[in-house]
């Protein structure tokens, strides 16, 4: 591997304990042939979930599939960052470029590690380059956001696990920031059933710590948070 281009595997940006909901299951990345294996035994699981419900699922058409569909929806989408690897993180010099990169709108699918709800939003991220440091791909932000996203999670550990792959990867910087705007469904369809809520979560170090430096303020101007969600 060349100095000019390096790379961070997905193993080195973990900082959760295995097995947990928001870490990567054991013997990660699963096979396809350990995958389909799971899901053989989630199934079978679930359909005793459901008849502990008292849930005529195997007689209801409309039902008779559902323990093998949910199964595959944790392994596959909903959990796919506890069993999938993805690509190498690569960043490279940055040629004199000292200012700041934000990607903002990073849009994420998770899920509630409390209530298997899921939740929804966006990620906006932020660094600032520093002498000699290094610039990370801008599509590899957004895995990085998929990668911890694609789990059972809480937001204020989501926030923290995608600012600390950033710093890592972004070696020499002067400062990362993360904010995860985001609806919680175990907000709105259970407990106080409130639609329309959001929360919103910043992890940030470096620079940014400082509330008057001017990066913190070009960062918050660019993604202009307002009451209303999602929004720039």
């Amino acid at each position: 591997m060349s100095e000019n281009t390096r790379r961070k595997t997905h193993t080195e940006l973990e900082c959760v304990q295995v097995g947990y909901a928001n870490g990567v299951a054991p013997n990660f990345p699963l096979t396809d042939e350990q995958k389909w294996d799971m899901v053989d035994k989630a199934e079978a699981a679930y359909g005793q979930f459901l008849d502990a419900l008292g849930c005529d699922w195997r007689n209801d058409p409309n039902s008779s599939e559902t323990p093998r569909r949910v199964a595959k929806a944790y392994v596959f989408d909903l959990w796919e960052g506890r069993y999938t690897a993805m690509s190498d993180i690569t960043s490279f010099p940055s040629d004199g470029y000292d200012g700041i990169v934000i990607e903002r709108n990073i849009p994420i699918t998770s899920m509630c590690s409390h209530h298997h709800q899921t939740i929804g939003g966006v990620v906006h991220i932020g660094y600032v380059v520093g002498e000699g440091g290094r610039v990370i791909g801008l599509s590899k932000l957004n895995r990085i956001a998929e990668l911890f996203a694609r789990r059972g999670a809480i937001q204020e550990q989501l926030t923290s696990a995608i600012h600390n792959a950033v710093n890592k990867v972004c070696e020499k910087n002067r400062g990362i920031i993360v904010t995860v705007v985001a609806t919680h469904n175990c907000v709105s369809c259970r407990g106080i059933k409130h639609q329309g809520a959001s929360m919103v979560t910043t992890k940030a170090s470096g620079v940014f710590m400082e509330n008057d430096n001017q990066a913190r303020k070009e960062f918050f101007d660019s993604i202009k948070i307002n009451n209303g969600g999602h929004q720039i």
